[in-house]
């Protein structure tokens, strides 16, 4: 059942290996970069394959992976049927990450410091208010309303006044980022302090249980499997908050690298740039992913 879609996945990746090979093409740029991508992606895939007990999803998904890009490069490398501007060739997109390296590595730090500390300041806000209002009824009262309000209004509605109202870019950038994260994050932990068996709870004060060790022994290890659940989901609306904030006036940052070159018509560079997002956000969800399996092994 493992190996059932193996073979496919790697016929998919034998014919888009040799078609880029293939002498011809409208692309203006080597392969090398191209083909470095798709074998650190086969990498992953092969490594994510081995450590899982059914491979059959990731096969899959690779499988579709690798017919997308079969696709893109037939329609444009092989028969050059797209507007070469508007659809680059895979060859020409990922040439950009050899010749504007460092651009872009500049970008992926600068938007991970804003990101690394809007995050915190929002997490930590969030669990410990969440968990105060899930555990005690008085400041639920008292909150609960107020995030009812708050928590549905996208963060970035209230970007121009925060903008106006900063002293700096990346001081608004860090509060629509922290508007972004907290909510959630106090919804959800206020649930699942809620949630929490009060069997359990009351087991625990008959045996004389204090409240420190109520707190690190009985309600954080049993809200933080949701904890992670919800990262993910704030982790994705953080850096689409921070992709859109880098649009609106930025100096640096994966979004800048996006707009700036939008704004010359250059879209090679902004699928290139479109990539590279996607790649630093799959990369953060599997740090979460590891944590997650270090810290919560009672899951697994």
């Amino acid at each position: 059942m493992k190996r059932r879609y193996l073979p496919l996945v790697h016929v998919l990746l034998a014919v888009l290996v040799l078609l880029v090979l293939l002498p011809g093409g409208t692309a203006s740029s080597p392969p090398w970069m191209f083909l470095g991508a798709v074998a650190l992606t086969e990498g992953l895939y092969l490594l994510r394959f081995r450590r899982s007990s059914d491979g059959a999803a990731p096969s899959l998904l690779i499988a579709i992976f690798w017919t997308l890009l079969l696709l893109w490069e037939t329609y444009t490398t092989r028969l050059g049927l797209a507007n070469i501007i508007l659809v680059p060739t895979p060859e020409d997109v990922f040439h950009v990450f050899l010749t504007h390296r460092s651009l872009m590595i500049r970008g992926i730090f600068s938007s991970l410091q804003l990101l690394s500390l809007g995050f915190a300041i929002g997490l930590t806000a969030g669990v410990g208010l969440g968990l105060t209002a899930g555990w005690f009824p008085l400041p639920r009262d008292v909150l609960a309303p107020v995030a009812r309000v708050m928590s549905p209004i996208p963060p970035i509605v209230y970007s121009p006044y925060v903008v106006a109202l900063m002293p700096s870019f990346r001081s608004a950038a860090v509060v629509i980022l922290v508007l972004g994260i907290f909510w959630p994050t106090f919804m959800n932990m206020m649930a699942q302090a809620q949630a929490l068996d009060r069997r359990i709870i009351d087991a625990a004060r008959m045996m004389n249980v204090s409240g420190a060790e109520m707190v690190f022994r009985i309600l954080l290890p049993s809200v933080t499997p949701g904890l992670f659940s919800g990262l993910r989901v704030s982790l994705s609306t953080s850096f689409l908050l921070l992709t859109m904030a880098e649009m609106t006036g930025a100096a640096s940052g994966l979004g800048y690298f996006i707009k700036n070159y939008s704004d010359y018509a250059n879209y090679t560079n902004v699928v290139a740039g479109i990539f590279l997002v996607g790649a630093v956000v799959t990369a953060l969800n599997g740090v979460i992913g590891a944590v997650e399996r270090r810290v919560v092994r009672w899951k697994r």
